[in-house]
């Protein structure tokens, strides 16, 4: 079916489908056989829930979105960079948390295709038509403002854990220097997406969307995780950091869903 903002997009569409797959299936080796998949108990209490969150959050986001611009629809296209992103996020952590196990290639094989598909996608978007149709209905400055703020926030909080831990001679375990490296190499995509769309360069629209919904799934995901993670593991339940991961995330899904919201019309 063609579309009407992108060229060549089948290759997209297939390995699209395949990083679903793999996603998939890694998730469900990770629940069926967590004591195989996860040797210790930080990897269980750290990837187990995120498993599950994989399948009811990042299948799903990138399957729908996916579907919609299959449809010809522009909001359908502008979420599917997201989706892909979301699934890079989370394989930097699985993959260098893993590093020392038998999944560590897997994780990166996954890692490597969803941010090659990713490129390829926001490569053969027609960004410039994507502009000329959107502009003045993105909420850009608002949409940008988050994104910029969020980016640099997690990137100086990724740096005051990194630096808290090192003048108290404390390394970082494994797992933290995971999850701390996913977001020093997430954020900077979030500032510089923030500030293509606040100067309503082209390749803002393409991308500004598309990493709001990353950064609302996220805190979704990680709502979700906080949740089944201690029903899933020995981890304890707090309320109150549930309560403030979702006050936080309310700054995401507001201007999302108003520049969503936008898009479908213009769409």
């Amino acid at each position: 079916m063609k579309f009407s903002y992108t060229r060549d997009h089948k290759q997209v569409y297939v390995f699209s489908s395949i990083i679903a797959l793999m996603m998939t299936a890694f998730s469900l080796a990770g629940i069926l056989f967590s004591h195989s998949v996860y040797p210790t108990e930080a990897l269980r209490q750290t990837f187990l829930a995120n498993d599950v969150v994989d399948l009811v959050i990042g299948m799903p986001i990138l399957a729908l979105s996916m579907w919609l611009a299959w449809r010809g629809r522009l909001i359908g296209l502008l979420l599917w960079p997201g989706a892909l992103f979301y699934i890079v996020y989370d394989y930097i952590a699985y993959a260098f948390a893993m590093w020392a196990t038998g999944w560590f290639l897997p994780y990166l094989i996954l890692l490597a295709l969803s941010l090659y598909t990713m490129v390829a996608l926001i490569s053969r978007m027609d960004s410039t038509a994507i502009r000329q149709r959107l502009s003045g209905h993105m909420w850009e400055r608002f949409v940008a403002g988050v994104l910029i703020g969020f980016g640099v926030l997690f990137f100086l909080r990724g740096v005051g854990v990194v630096a808290g831990d090192l003048s108290n001679g404390t390394p970082l375990d494994q797992v933290s220097l995971a999850t701390t490296l996913a977001d020093f190499l997430n954020t900077p995509v979030w500032v510089v997406g923030g500030i293509q769309l606040w100067r309503r360069r082209p390749f803002g629209y393409a991308t500004g969307l598309g990493l709001l919904f990353q950064a609302s799934m996220l805190f979704v995901g990680l709502i979700i995780f906080m949740i089944l993670q201690p029903v899933l593991t020995t981890a304890t339940f707090v309320l109150t950091d549930v309560i403030v991961i979702f006050v936080m995330g309310l700054v995401c899904f507001v201007p999302f869903f108003l520049a969503a919201r936008n898009v479908a019309r213009q769409g």
